[in-house]
């Protein structure tokens, strides 16, 4: 009896000093396990080698070391095991495998609500950053319903239709140059917002107004590739999370932010465009990272809707010089990785459907029930 009492008290003493430890000890994380803030972070086409490519390039590093947390998903689409944008992007929007092409529907094409919809239903902030036009098949999977992703005209459209607080993107031509006559970015002022339309040298230089909803074009059709002269991502990305934070200062945001032309680069099977745009697409992630860190109740990941290109680097390749090579125009089937940091990141490592992206986020959410994979 006398040991049983000794051993008690010890357990208790143990304990104790274990909670004061961690009450004193600033590198005990104590990170809340749910998110205010979620952002996440498409790199359109980025599989492995495209992340290889960037980091060697790069002096051998890459903000995406910064992430404690990593996992693979499996991309294949409802109807193909090499899924397109439009099917990805939907199974990351809405939870659910549909078909090749399908914007925000389900494979009876019938609607399915976005986790940008119901960020806006339960009173969140919204917004969506893309370095090609905001129609395209990513962004627009997360605020559009459309049974053929290439309708650009109506997918700018269903923009009107929502109260997404930030929108940052080109294809300003399909909100006011259309065939319909329509001039939705009218129709966005009436409605509230600040429309701009700064573009390249200018973008940097916008002033973000968290006091009205934000629509910024950032280029008439699709944005230069970054090669060429595009260096907005990262200070916009920086930014957007700063009026996101004002506006959602309650109840939290949500943000997508998409690194487009890593997928136009292996499409074109051009090694140097592909670089050029993971070095972009890495300094937006450093941004949204420091802000997190700075949070301290955000969620950061970044993954991939699919690869591209069949990109590899092959023998005699240097960190200086990459010999590398493609097996294809198109996209592949392969594995992506997923990146997580900050409240909840560690419920994205493993292996798992693209589907689970959109499940796990609704619970760390807590939007209750979610959308089941088809």
């Amino acid at each position: 009896m006398n040991r049983i009492i000794i051993f008690t008290l010890l357990g208790c003493l143990l304990w104790t000093g274990c909670e004061n430890a961690m009450s004193s000890n600033p590198s005990v994380d104590t990170t809340p396990q749910k998110p205010k803030n979620i952002i996440l972070m498409v790199g359109d086409g980025m599989g492995v080698s495209q992340i290889t490519a960037g980091l060697y390039t790069n002096n051998n590093q890459l903000n995406l070391e910064r992430f404690p947390y990593i996992g693979l998903h499996k991309s294949y689409a409802y109807d193909d095991l090499v899924t397109d944008s439009a099917a990805g992007a939907t199974a990351f929007s809405c939870g659910i495998k549909t078909y090749n092409g399908a914007i925000g529907v389900d494979k009876d094409t019938i609607p399915v609500e976005t986790i940008l919809e119901r960020a806006e239903k339960e009173g969140l902030a919204t917004g969506l950053v893309s370095t090609s036009t905001i129609t395209h098949a990513t962004p627009a999977s997360f605020i559009c319903h459309n049974k053929i992703r290439k309708q650009h005209e109506e997918n700018a459209a269903d923009f009107i239709k929502t109260d997404i607080d930030l929108f940052v993107g080109g294809g300003k031509n399909y909100f006011d140059l259309r065939e319909d006559d329509r001039n939705i970015s009218m129709e966005l002022k009436k409605k509230g917002y600040n429309v701009s339309d700064f573009f390249q040298e200018e973008t940097n230089d916008l002033v973000m107004d968290p006091s009205a909803p934000l629509a910024f074009f950032t280029a008439n059709t699709d944005p230069l590739a970054a090669q060429d002269g595009r260096d907005y991502l990262a200070g916009i990305s920086g930014k957007s999370v700063a009026f996101l934070a004002e506006r959602g200062k309650e109840k939290g945001f949500f943000l997508m932010i998409e690194g487009s032309q890593i997928d136009w680069g292996g499409h074109a099977n051009q090694s140097d465009w592909i670089v050029a745009e993971m070095h972009d697409f890495d300094k937006a992630i450093g941004q949204v990272l420091d802000f997190a860190e700075k949070d301290g109740e955000t969620l950061v990941i970044v993954t991939a809707d699919h690869e591209t290109g069949g990109y590899a680097i092959n023998k005699g390749s240097t960190m200086d010089s990459l010999e590398t090579a493609f097996t294809t125009d198109y996209h592949t089937a392969d594995l992506i990785p997923v990146f997580a940091y900050g409240p909840g990141a560690e419920d994205f490592s493993g292996i798992y459907e693209n589907t689970a992206i959109h499940a796990k986020m609704m619970e760390l959410f807590g939007f209750g029930a979610k959308n089941e994979s088809e």
